[in-house]
């Protein structure tokens, strides 16, 4: 590995340890590199390939490395996924890997010293453990959701927040058509039956799902891929949004959930954890569907009332579910699936025709190999370019990279209080200087400007960096360079 290149000794030792210096954007994370956008294509349709004729000659990006890249230290935690290990300890940063969660202790003492930490959806990043977070520039959830993430501290401090809303679809989708033809031909029930020595060959209530309504609550990327999937398989089907949305296929919007309840042979959900959404399928939404429908959760675990699921299924009005979230779940692996944690715990795993997983709906090899890289990828393009494209918490903020010809400048990244009067302070103190590329945005309280400034030398980089940080609207400033 090549070292990064230090401008003078003094400068070294004032930032390293804060990571406030850094070098100029890698090509290597263009924003065409993440496979999730581009899934299908061949790499060549984006990408130059060798001895390929173009008529038009690209400037070759600066190669970059941060600032002191040794001292930048990485802790991935709940096994994330080799490729994105791969990605982190290809750029010269020191990887801490955990298989598993840490105890709120442990974390607490891992993440004082960090600059980026990676997990999946046990580790809860609460206000108490980021603040003790000394050099935390970062945060990567290698999953869809971040409600494990105070995303709001974060932002407050100057801590973005990235994740993979995307990656996984495929793999939700496919669960989803596995379970309703599961449930539609009983075959865990079966399943349990045989494994306990029982023959139990029927065909009551048992049916071909060719010919059957789905009804699909929540058409983002992943109801729309089942959509398809399931009209491939002989399905009608129905969706409801709060927004309108262009079908795929045959499919049909509707104006509100009862029309999709009242119509629907089963009912799957593909929505946020929000206030709104909270208990959005309980005794009335039960009442309205179909007697001997089906229903499918694999969104979050507080958009069905569990009690009154079993009460339903109880009453054969709900003839068979199947859950892959719920309310309350394990930190860890093992028999930790029980009354203490959700207290109807046992009368769920009572019923008949119920699938219950422990959240593995984007829980493939493709999946988690894709989220790995695009989150990867996503932390990399921040701590060496301070780009913010699909931050979750920050606002979304990019110039582009910086060429071999453009010596001597340097990148300011500077997140502030969205309030009056910051740019024209943080202008006055540019004054002096030649910016070749200036772009601003803000996201509620928070904003985020970046900022090339080029024919600049190490006195001139202290004395911008010194004078940012003086200011009082300053959340967070780094320098790249």
């Amino acid at each position: 590995m090549t070292s990064p290149r230090i401008i003078n000794s003094e400068l070294s030792q004032s930032f390293q340890n804060s990571v406030k210096l850094s070098a100029s954007p890698q090509n290597s994370f263009l924003p065409a590199a993440s496979p999730s956008h581009f899934s299908g294509s061949p790499p060549q349709s984006y990408f130059p390939v060798v001895g390929r004729r173009s008529s038009m000659k690209l400037p070759v990006p600066k190669v970059l490395k941060p600032f002191a890249t040794e001292d930048i230290k990485i802790l991935l935690l709940e096994n994330v996924n080799q490729t994105a290990v791969k990605i982190l300890t290809e750029q010269g940063y020191q990887v801490e890997f955990h298989k598993t969660s840490l105890s709120e202790d442990e974390l607490i003492e891992k993440i004082r010293d960090v600059h980026a930490i990676g997990i999946r959806s046990k580790t809860k990043l609460t206000s108490k453990v980021l603040a003790e977070a000394r050099n935390l520039v970062v945060v990567g959830c290698f999953c869809i959701g971040v409600n494990q993430v105070d995303t709001e501290y974060a932002a407050k401090h100057g801590i973005a927040v990235f994740n993979s809303p995307f990656s996984n679809s495929r793999s939700v989708a496919e669960l989803v058509i596995g379970e309703i033809i599961a449930l539609a031909r009983q075959f865990t029930d079966r399943s349990n039956e045989m494994h306990n020595g029982v023959w139990n060959k029927v065909s009551a209530g048992c049916w071909e799902i060719r010919g059957k309504t789905l009804g699909i609550v929540g058409y983002g990327h992943i109801g729309a891929q089942l959509s398809v999937l399931a009209e491939s398989m002989g399905m009608s089907v129905v969706y409801y949004d709060v927004i309108p949305i262009m079908s795929l296929g045959m499919a049909k919007q509707v104006p509100t959930l009862d029309d999709l309840l009242t119509e629907a042979d089963f009912v799957t959900l593909h929505v946020p954890a929000l206030p709104e959404t909270e208990n959005l399928i309980g005794a009335p939404q039960f009442a309205a569907m179909k007697h001997g429908s089906y229903l499918i959760n694999a969104s979050r675990g507080t958009v069905v009332d569990i009690p009154a699921l079993i009460d339903a299924m109880h009453t054969g009005k709900i003839a068979g579910a199947a859950l892959d979230v719920y309310p309350n779940e394990p930190a860890k692996n093992g028999p930790t699936f029980h009354t203490a944690l959700n207290t109807w715990a046992e009368q769920l795993r009572s019923l008949k025709n119920i699938i219950l997983t422990p959240h593995i709906g984007g829980s493939t090899e493709e999946a988690q190999s894709a989220i790995g890289i695009e989150v990867g990828q996503a932390l990399v393009r921040y701590i060496n370019e301070g780009a913010t494209i699909g931050a979750v918490n920050f606002p979304e903020v990019s110039l582009r990279s910086l060429t071999l010809e453009e010596e001597n400048h340097v990148r300011v990244l500077y997140v502030h209080s969205n309030v009056p009067g910051v740019l024209r302070t943080v202008n006055e103190i540019f004054a002096d200087h030649n910016i070749d590329k200036q772009y601003s945005d803000s996201r509620g309280d928070i904003a985020y400007l970046m900022a090339d400034i080029s024919q600049v030398d190490a006195a001139d980089i202290r004395d911008l960096y010194e004078k940012l940080e003086r200011t009082p609207f300053k959340i967070m400033t780094r320098l790249l360079y």
